[in-house]
């Protein structure tokens, strides 16, 4: 696994690492473990690879932001200054950055309807 991802994950994301070894890297998010990957000529795709659903989506990106971590902007999407689109239906709150590796990791706050 790539030392900037390590650094990334643990410092910028706050994740704990549980552990690694030559193939990936072991992370531990809200009691659960993930498990990244490092391949070969990987490419990252155009979609969310990763994300996880937050309370409180402009505490968070608001406190992400303060570590470094940037957020897409996307065109014709309409997010606020903060990177934060609203769905159609109000019913959720999604903001996008990627990693160091290129992955489109989110964040979202479902509402109540």
């Amino acid at each position: 696994m790539t030392a900037r991802a390590k650094v990334f994950y643990r410092d910028s994301l706050s994740l704990a690492v549980k552990g690694e070894d030559p193939f990936a890297l072991m992370l531990e998010t809200d009691g659960r473990t993930i498990r990244i990957s490092e391949l070969k000529d990987f490419a990252p795709r155009r979609f969310t690879a990763l994300g996880w659903h937050v309370d409180d989506i402009v505490a968070v990106v608001t406190a992400l932001r303060k570590k470094g971590v940037v957020f897409q902007i996307y065109d014709g999407f309409g997010q606020d200054n903060l990177g934060i689109w609203t769905s159609p239906d109000k019913s959720a709150l999604v903001a996008w950055f990627t990693d160091p590796d290129g992955n489109i990791l989110s964040l979202t706050q479902f509402q109540n309807v």
